[in-house]
C-alpha cells in the first residue's frame, strides 16, 4: 500500500500546529511555505482535517488553523482516516473463482486466504496508528525543533 504524498504533507502540517502556542494559528500558505508544498493542495487537504474535526479553521488577518482538540487526544490514525478515507487498502475481488484456474464453489466456501491475512495487516496498521498522537510526535522532536517552528510560524 501506497498511501498520497499528500498524507506525508497533514501529518507534518498537523504536528507543526500542534508544537504552536495555545491559541495560535498558522495559515494554509504559511504551512505550505514551511514546507515547500503547493498551497492550494494543502489546503484543500487541510479542509479535510476541518470537517474530521481534528482542526479548527478560523478568518481574518489572523486566521488560520490550529488543532480543534489536544494534540493527546488527535491519533495518526485520525488524521490519515481524514485525508485517506477509512476504506479497506485490500478488496478481495475472488479472483480464484475466475478464469482457467478458478476454484470450485465448494473450496470457496471459507474467506480467501489472502484476503484474511491482509485483514489482520491492516488492523494491525490501524490500530499501530490509532495508538500513536500527535503529541507523542511531538515529544519525539529533536531537542530545539518547536521552538524553530513556532519562530517560523510565528506572526505578530
Amino acid at each position: 500500500m501506497k498511501l498520497p504524498e499528500s498524507t506525508e504533507w497533514v501529518l507534518h502540517a498537523t504536528t507543526a500546529l500542534a508544537q504552536l502556542d495555545p491559541g495560535a494559528t498558522a495559515s494554509a500558505s504559511q504551512l505550505a511555505e514551511h514546507y515547500d508544498v503547493p498551497p492550494a493542495y494543502l489546503a484543500k487537504q487541510l479542509q479535510s482535517l476541518v470537517r474530521a474535526g481534528v482542526l479548527m479553521a478560523t478568518t481574518g488577518p489572523r486566521g488560520g488553523f490550529r488543532l480543534a482538540r489536544p494534540a493527546a487526544e488527535v491519533t495518526l490514525l485520525d488524521v490519515v482516516e481524514a485525508v485517506d478515507g477509512p476504506s479497506p487498502f485490500y478488496v478481495c475481488n475472488e479472483i480464484r473463482q475466475q478464469g482457467r484456474g478458478a476454484a470450485p464453489p465448494e473450496q470457496c466456501r471459507r474467506t480467501c486466504a489472502l484476503a484474511a491475512r491482509m485483514a489482520e495487516a491492516e488492523t494491525a496498521w490501524r490500530a499501530r496508528l490509532a495508538g500513536v498522537t500527535i503529541a507523542d510526535i511531538v515529544a519525539g522532536l529533536p531537542r530545539g525543533v518547536a521552538q524553530r517552528t513556532r519562530a517560523l510560524l510565528f506572526r505578530p
